[in-house]
């Protein structure tokens, strides 16, 4: 098929010509990857691993027919602008960022390429998308409802602890924008004051604050820790969890991953599957879909993952009917 042929027959895709380079066996398409974690880091090999083995299954050869231009920024969120500058200096075919922060800084740094952000929190809230349906720009991708599971996270451990009155809220109020944060919060106080809690915001922006803040929650007599959604958090999961414990402080998480590390509960979407799914996404596009025209993808099943041995050691019976409902029971 003629150059021109192919153009047409993409009907009017020649201002996204990604699909036109990818069929050329010749030049294997070009993918930028940004994590805010450093790239040795369990996490990104998890993510990674996963992201790749997706693209093996959908037919692409590793440095044949796709080569990954990869980059993560230590657990240093300053960092993550500089280095999406980097990738994009590349003029990559599409560029891959896990977490609302890698995705907020590649799309300050390019309206042009297209964007694939895995599990982002708000992407409205966070002016990634215009909306979930049509997002409208150069940015598509996996959420999982941050603000959106809230409520439910406080109303799992309410029901876990039925004498629970005051819980400390641990977040870093500048892992999103502040429309995601406000609106995570509002949720937050809203439910409390249904289930007849008192909350205290306790923040951490890095893995060296976390003791101090849990610590803070201690003295100030706090029942239990909630965990905002937070990248950093994610990524020190293993720390969050062993120091939840040691303190005392019964813990609900956003995923089943920390309930994996030794934390008591969590509730949410697995993060690795949605990052996984970054890979179908690029697939798509570098098919000619253009990324204003791929729906956000929600999550249709969350998981409630509990500790029991977690549990025991904090002096907790887990209420049989909450049992009932878990998906996933660690011994």
């Amino acid at each position: 098929m003629r150059r021109r042929e192919l153009i047409a027959s993409l009907g009017g895709a020649a201002a996204w010509p990604l699909a036109a380079r990818a069929q050329q066996a010749a030049k294997p398409a070009r993918i930028g990857y940004l994590i805010p974690s450093a790239l040795d880091a369990p996490i990104n090999r998890d993510n990674f691993g996963a992201i790749r083995r997706q693209f093996a299954e959908l037919g692409y050869l590793e440095n044949q027919t796709i080569v990954f231009e990869v980059r993560g920024a230590d657990s240093r969120p300053d960092r993550l602008p500089a280095l999406a500058a980097e990738l994009v200096a590349l003029k990559p075919d599409v560029i891959i960022a896990l977490s609302t922060p890698a995705g907020r800084a590649v799309h300050q740094a390019t309206q042009t390429i297209p964007i694939v952000v895995g599990s982002m929190g708000d992407p409205v809230g966070d002016g990634l998308v215009a909306s979930l349906s049509r997002p409208g720009g150069n940015v598509t991708g996996t959420t999982f409802l941050g603000p959106e599971l809230v409520a439910k996270r406080l109303s799992l451990l309410k029901q876990l602890i039925p004498t629970l009155s005051r819980v400390a809220i641990l977040w870093s109020p500048s892992a999103f924008s502040r429309q995601t944060t406000d609106d995570m919060v509002s949720k937050s106080d809203e439910a409390a004051r249904r289930l007849g809690l008192v909350l205290h915001y306790v923040e951490a922006h890095v893995a060296e604050e976390f003791e101090p803040a849990i610590v803070a929650a201690v003295e100030a007599r706090d029942e239990a820790l909630f965990q905002f959604p937070n990248p950093t958090f994610y990524e020190n999961r293993n720390r969050l969890a062993d120091l939840a414990g040691r303190y005392r402080l019964p813990a609900m998480f956003n995923s089943r991953e920390f309930v994996e590390a030794g934390g008591l509960i969590a509730y949410g979407a697995s993060v690795v599957d949605m990052n996984r799914r970054t890979a179908i996404y690029v697939d798509k596009i570098l098919k000619g879909a253009r990324p204003a025209d791929l729906p956000i993808e929600q999550p249709t099943k969350f998981e409630l993952a509990i500790n029991l041995a977690t549990a025991k050691a904090l002096g907790i019976e887990v209420p049989p009917a909450l049992l009932a409902v878990a998906d996933e029971v660690a011994d």
